[in-house]
């Protein structure tokens, strides 16, 4: 036989006992996780969520770059259409394999849509919010989340929330006002707006920890950006339509935070979440600040006061604080 022919027939055989490999791991692929999972396996995820605060607070340079160009409504609506079309291949790949998770179709689309929902509020809310505030103090208060999400899980959903959650939940809102707000915290019109966002952004991450164990990641999180790029289409036709030709002036952060912070930010998150409270994810998350404050310091030669590096080390201390029973349990 021509050695070709030979080296052709090896790797065939090669990749057919690569398939017949990964189709046996299938249907435990199909069944849905739990937050109930080992300390590895959350360890794991904790890590994830935390490589997701890192792109998240990067993306923040080139968003703040963006809005020279385009409206918030116009970019959210790019970036989220730019997410959702980076993870129809991967879709498509999971669907030829028979990798997704089995779950009732209906119930699936409608926690896609409540996602998208919440994820547009967010974003919204904020940044009307961030025309009356200032970004210090939008910061901080979006950040409240840490505590809103412990907060409605105890008295809303009745959860036994942990003490070493509580005590990183506390440490990480100080280490955020250290780090976020740098004079005087007085009331200005646009916090209260900031503040039913950052409530906004509570239940999204408390709606992810609810649907994500018995959903596949990918097809909810795809729903989720068709419903938020769709909504946001909608309220940049009614207030931003001379800021759609300035779209493509916009490409880098486009295509940064569309594929990075979208595609893969809140693709990891949800996949995260099946395997990690939200209590976990909402303390790891607000790391992004963190990561914001060196971006700004290391890419756009921001300020960074020993007041703000202290602000950091107490959210490090309280993402450890989250981790102390599960390393003693």
């Amino acid at each position: 036989m021509p050695r070709s022919l030979s080296e052709r027939a090896v790797r065939s055989a090669r990749f057919s006992a690569l398939k017949r490999a990964l189709r046996a791991y299938q249907p435990a692929l199909r069944q849905p996780a739990r937050h109930n999972a080992g300390p590895s396996l959350r360890l794991k995820a904790d890590l994830t969520l935390l490589l997701v605060a890192a792109v998240w607070g990067v993306a923040f340079a080139p968003q703040r770059s963006a809005m020279g160009h385009v409206g918030p409504f116009t970019f959210a609506a790019a970036r989220f259409a730019l997410g959702g079309l980076a993870l129809l291949p991967i879709w498509a790949w999971r669907r030829r394999e028979k990798a997704l998770v089995v779950a009732p179709w209906a119930r699936t689309l409608r926690g896609g849509m409540a996602l998208g929902l919440l994820l547009f509020g967010g974003a919204s809310l904020q940044q009307i919010g961030l025309i009356y505030t200032t970004a210090g103090k939008g910061g901080f208060i979006t950040g409240l989340y840490i505590v809103i999400v412990p907060f409605l899980l105890a008295m809303v959903w009745r959860e036994r929330i942990e003490w070493n959650c509580w005590m990183g939940a506390g440490l990480a809102t100080v280490g955020l006002f250290l780090l976020s707000v740098q004079t005087g915290l007085q009331l200005a019109p646009g916090d209260g707006w900031v503040l039913l966002g950052a409530l906004a952004w509570a239940l999204h991450v408390i709606a992810v920890g609810h649907l994500a164990p018995g959903h596949d990641p990918i097809i909810l999180a795809l729903l989720q950006y068709i419903v938020c790029a769709l909504l946001s289409a909608l309220a940049a036709l009614a207030a931003e339509w001379g800021t759609w030709g300035n779209v493509l002036d916009a490409w880098p952060a486009v295509l940064y935070t569309g594929v990075c912070s979208i595609g893969l930010g809140y693709t990891l998150q949800v996949a995260a979440q099946r395997h990690t409270p939200a209590t976990h994810t909402a303390i790891i998350l607000s790391l992004e600040s963190v990561f914001a404050a060196l971006a700004g310091w290391l890419l756009l030669g921001e300020l960074l006061t020993l007041r703000m590096a202290a602000g950091a080390g107490l959210m490090l201390m309280g993402i450890v604080a989250t981790q102390v029973k599960m390393r003693v349990g």
